[in-house]
C-alpha cells in the first residue's frame, strides 16, 4: 500500500516543538526579502553573476514565494545600473509577482538612479537607504547623530517626492544606543519612510537581543501612531543568523531577509532556503511549493562560483544519504511496506520529498547486508549471498563509502562480467 499519511504525524511523531506553544508564532502576512543579488555579492570570494544568471535567479525567487528582492546598487557602476534595469524589465515583461528593491547610501546620488530605473522600467522600486548608526561607526566616520539624521532626511525626501516607497536602514542597529535609534527612527518616519530595517550588520545579536530590539522598535512606532513595517536583516558571525531570523518573526518583525545558501559579507547572512524550510515544517507555508528550492540554490551557487558543503542541510550531497546499517535497514523496511511517507521520515527530520529530493542509501564500512541488497536491486542487479558477502568484505576494509564504480568492480569480479547498471 502507498500512503502519504498526511494525518499520521500526531500518531507516529510526537512533536515537542509544539508543547507549550503560546499561540501563533509569526504575524499574519509575513514576507521574505531576498538579498542574494546585493548582500550576497558582497562576499569576498564570489563573482558577480552574468545577467543571464541574475534573470534565472529572479524567476526562481518568484517561484519559491519570495516577495521582494534587493537586486543591486544601481548607483555603484554603469554595469550595476544596466543589470538592475534589465531585471526590472524582465519582471514587468513576464508579469512576475516578485517586487524589487535597491540599496543605496543616504546620499542623493545613490537615490536618483533608482528613480530613473523605476521610471524607465515602469515598476515601483523600493528604496533601501542605509547609514551607520552605532557609536563605533559614528566614531570611525566622525559623525554625530544630527549629521546622520540630516543626511537621512535629505535622501528619504528625494525618494518620497518621486513616489517611491522607502525603507530606512540603520546599519549596525544591534549595537546602537536606544536614544540614537529613537531620534533616527522618528526622523525617518516623519519624512515618509514606510519601513524600518533593523540590521545585525556584524552578527552581534543573540535571540535575546532580537527580542529586545524589536520590542523597543514596536513600542516606539506604536507610540507615534505610525503604520510602519519592520524588517530584520541578520548576519551569521556567531552562527545565529538562522535562529535569529526565525525569532525576529516570532517577536514581531513582518519581513525577514536572507540569501541563497547564506552567502554574504564575511561568513554570510541568514540562509533563505533554510528559513523557508523551517517555516514550511512549522506549518506556516501550507500550499507553497518549495520543490524549486534546490534549483534556486544550484543556480545561485553556480552563478557566484560557490561550493556547497556536502553536509549542508537540504542542499548538500549528504543531506539525505546514509551508509549506516541500522538507519538504512529502517528506511528499506519502510519502503518495503510501500509507505513513502514513513520512509521519508523514519531517519530524517526533514522530509526529502517535500523539497524535491529523496532518501539515498550507500555502502560503506558501517553498512549491513540491507544496504547492499537495496543498492543492487535499485540498479536491477539480483543479489546473491556470495555477491553480498563480497561487497560487504570490500566495504568493511575500505576507509570510505564505496563509489558506484567500486561496487560494480566487485560485481564484475564475482559474476565474471561488468553488469549493466
Amino acid at each position: 500500500m502507498t500512503s502519504d499519511r498526511s494525518g499520521a504525524q500526531g500518531e507516529l511523531i510526537y512533536d515537542w516543538n509544539e508543547v507549550g506553544r503560546r499561540g501563533r508564532l509569526f504575524p499574519e502576512g509575513l514576507t521574505f526579502f531576498d538579498e542574494t543579488l546585493r548582500d550576497g555579492l558582497q562576499n569576498p570570494s564570489v563573482q558577480d553573476p552574468s545577467i543571464d544568471a541574475k534573470l534565472k535567479l529572479i524567476h526562481l525567487m518568484d517561484q519559491i514565494g519570495i516577495h521582494v528582492a534587493d537586486i543591486g546598487l544601481p548607483g555603484s557602476s554603469q554595469r550595476a545600473f544596466d543589470d538592475v534595469l534589465t531585471m526590472c524589465r524582465e519582471i514587468t515583461d513576464n508579469k512576475l509577482r516578485l517586487r524589487v528593491a535597491c540599496a543605496g547610501r543616504t546620499v542623493v546620488s545613490d537615490i536618483t538612479p533608482m528613480i530613473e530605473i523605476s521610471q524607465r522600467a515602469g515598476i515601483p522600486v523600493e528604496v533601501y537607504a542605509f547609514i551607520g548608526s552605532s557609536p563605533i561607526r559614528q566614531l570611525a566616520e566622525d559623525w554625530d547623530i544630527q549629521t546622520i539624521a540630516k543626511r537621512s532626511a535629505e535622501a528619504i525626501d528625494v525618494a518620497v517626492k518621486a513616489g517611491l516607497p522607502v525603507t530606512y536602514v540603520t546599519e549596525d542597529t544591534t549595537r546602537s544606543k536606544p536614544d540614537s535609534l529613537a531620534t533616527l527612527f522618528k526622523n525617518a518616519i516623519d519624512h515618509g519612510a514606510s519601513r524600518l530595517c533593523l540590521c545585525d550588520t556584524v552578527g552581534h545579536s543573540t535571540p535575546d537581543g532580537v527580542r529586545n530590539l524589536i520590542g523597543f522598535t514596536k513600542s516606539l512606532v506604536a507610540g507615534m501612531g505610525a503604520d510602519v513595517g519592520i524588517d530584520w536583516h541578520g548576519h551569521n558571525d556567531r552562527g545565529l543568523a538562522l535562529v535569529n531570523a526565525i525569532m525576529a518573526l516570532e517577536w514581531g518583525a513582518d519581513r525577514v531577509h536572507g540569501t541563497a545558501l547564506g552567502i554574504g559579507e564575511r561568513v554570510g547572512n541568514a540562509p533563505m532556503e533554510l528559513i523557508l524550510l523551517n517555516l514550511k515544517l512549522l506549518h506556516y507555508l501550507e500550499g507553497q511549493d518549495l520543490t524549486n528550492l534546490l534549483e534556486y540554490c544550484r543556480v545561485a551557487a553556480e552563478a557566484v562560483g560557490w561550493t556547497v558543503p556536502i553536509n549542508y542541510p537540504l542542499v548538500g550531497a549528504d543531506a539525505f544519504r546514509t551508509a549506516t546499517g541500522v538507519h538504512a535497514a529502517a528506511i528499506i523496511k519502510a519502503q518495503q511496506k510501500g509507505d513513502a511517507w514513513l520512509a521519508d521520515r523514519i531517519y530524517s527530520g526533514v522530509p526529502a520529498g517535500m523539497f524535491g529530493r529523496h532518501q539515498e542509501i550507500c555502502i560503506g564500512y558501517m553498512s549491513g547486508a540491507s544496504n547492499v541488497n537495496f543498492w543492487l536491486r535499485q540498479r536491477k542487479i539480483e543479489p546473491s549471498k556470495d555477491l553480498v558477502d563480497a561487497i560487504l568484505k570490500k566495504a568493511k576494509t575500505t576507509p570510505h563509502n564505496l563509489t558506484d564504480e567500486e561496487v560494480l568492480s566487485v560485481v564484475a569480479e564475482v559474476r565474471g562480467s561488468t553488469p549493466s547498471a
